[in-house]
């Protein structure tokens, strides 16, 4: 990003948000050009003209999240749901696997190993992930920034941990990818939503997974996971696409023309001048904090602030035209593009009384 003037002018031409919203963690806000995309997509369904644009949309979203991620699109499978990736990841594991994870992290990253009934899933404190891998382990899932508090993995320690004991590494970064840099190649397998700090609307998720496809079998497969796809209608596919598309889902195409343009716009931001715009606000809010006598859970770095304690004045804030969320009984800020300073300050205004 070249100024902070240019990024707030790009912010502002694409959002006027209606409240003060802090709650990305839960949904991003749709920017205005995903907006028009949208109702382009549903005229032309309204109209029964051609719906080739859309079925380019989803290749241009593989492409722009590949950018992002820093893999080649050949790595990346578009999909519905972090939970349907992890259970394409999930079914590929013998019987009897142990499968690493962390506390109280998002559902999505571990009901399907759990589901499966014949898996050996440990679980460890966040902070003891690393130290916690040990020959024998066969994967570590986690999330690179936890929904419930923004407290960040230690990526590197794992990943060299995982490496040192011949563990595969799957790490979600539904709660970071848009806003915190993103080093996808680096690990097995990733996946990501793109509903929050990508910006787009709901229905998408992307999956990246190695070069050998990490010996994966496409549960899910149907007629898009074919290398000819519209010729795979009828009948099983004969051959399944060479890349990682052998994973896709079918997909929602209104979602994904939504956002290549939500894409566009974290891309002509900048991750790195949008983490530095968003993780100034969350320290701007836990300075505070500190202020008003209270103390956040401990996550340096996160754009995410978690406070303990008050999270039931979730509802008389968003009364007061403050959006944020109540994660079991913690107040959970998140602070993105469209936040400024002021924001911060009325959250805490309203606090302190």
């Amino acid at each position: 990003m070249e100024t902070t003037e240019t990024f707030e002018n790009l912010v502002r031409a694409e959002f006027a948000p209606k409240s003060i919203y802090l709650n990305t963690a839960s949904n991003g806000l749709l920017p205005a050009r995903a907006v028009a995309a949208l109702h382009e997509a549903a005229l032309l369904r309204a109209e029964g003209r051609p719906l080739t644009p859309l079925y380019e949309d989803v290749e241009a979203c593989r492409a722009a999240f590949a950018r992002l991620a820093g893999v080649p699109a050949g790595r990346v499978a578009a999909g519905a749901s972090v939970a349907a990736h992890t259970g394409v990841i999930a079914a590929s594991l013998p019987a009897g696997a142990e499968v690493l994870t962390a506390e109280d992290d998002f559902t999505s990253v571990l009901n399907p190993f759990h589901v499966r009934g014949d898996l050996k899933v440990r679980t460890v404190p966040l902070e003891r992930i690393a130290e916690s891998v040990r020959p024998g382990t066969a994967l570590v899932a986690v999330s690179a920034a936890q929904s419930a508090d923004g407290r960040l993995a230690d990526l590197p320690a794992l990943r060299e941990a995982a490496r040192r004991h011949g563990a595969r590494t799957y790490v979600d970064f539904s709660q970071s990818a848009g806003w915190l840099p993103m080093d996808a190649g680096a690990y097995d397998f990733t996946a990501s939503v793109t509903f929050k700090w990508l910006l787009g609307p709901h229905g998408a998720a992307f999956l990246t997974v190695p070069e050998d496809l990490g010996g994966l079998t496409p549960v899910l497969a149907g007629w898009v996971a074919a290398e000819k796809p519209w010729d795979s209608c009828y009948g099983p596919v004969a051959e399944l696409a060479r890349s990682a598309r052998r994973f896709d889902l079918s997909h929602a195409l209104f979602t994904f023309a939504g956002l290549r343009r939500s894409l566009d716009l974290v891309e002509e931001l900048g991750v790195a001048a949008i983490h530095a715009h968003d993780v100034a606000l969350a320290d701007r809010f836990r300075a505070g904090l500190a202020d008003l006598g209270h103390k956040p859970v401990a996550a340096p770095g996160s754009a995410i602030v978690s406070v303990p304690g008050l999270g039931s004045r979730q509802p008389e804030l968003s009364e007061e035209g403050i959006e944020v969320s109540n994660r079991a009984g913690n107040l959970r800020a998140a602070f993105h593009l469209y936040n400024t300073a002021t924001d911060v300050d009325r959250l805490l205004a309203a606090l302190s009384g």
